[in-house]
């Protein structure tokens, strides 16, 4: 569509063309997974695939919560123990 069509287009008719659009990617994309997931459901290791999805994910959700969900200790803490550690050091 050239930009002279699109500004020939009110709001509304835009909005109707955005989501016929996205259905249209939808539906495309449920067909494929629909595929997909059929074409799993034939295979004869389907437990192990599913054996194999669950471990994979168990050890992503872990990375995850190891990558964000540390907290640093407290500024205030690594400098005490950074002082007691000089003078432990200097033997006062």
């Amino acid at each position: 569509m050239t930009q002279d069509a699109r500004r020939h287009l009110g709001p509304d008719n835009q909005a109707v063309l955005l989501m016929a659009g996205l259905a249209d990617l939808a539906v495309t994309t449920l067909g494929s997974a629909l595929g997909s997931v059929r074409g799993l459901l034939r295979r004869s290791d389907t437990s192990e695939l599913a054996a194999d999805a669950e471990r994979e994910l168990l050890s992503r959700g872990r990375l995850m919560l190891e990558r964000h969900a540390v907290v640093p200790p407290a500024h205030l803490e690594v400098l005490a123990r950074e002082a007691l550690a000089r003078r432990a050091a200097d033997g006062g």
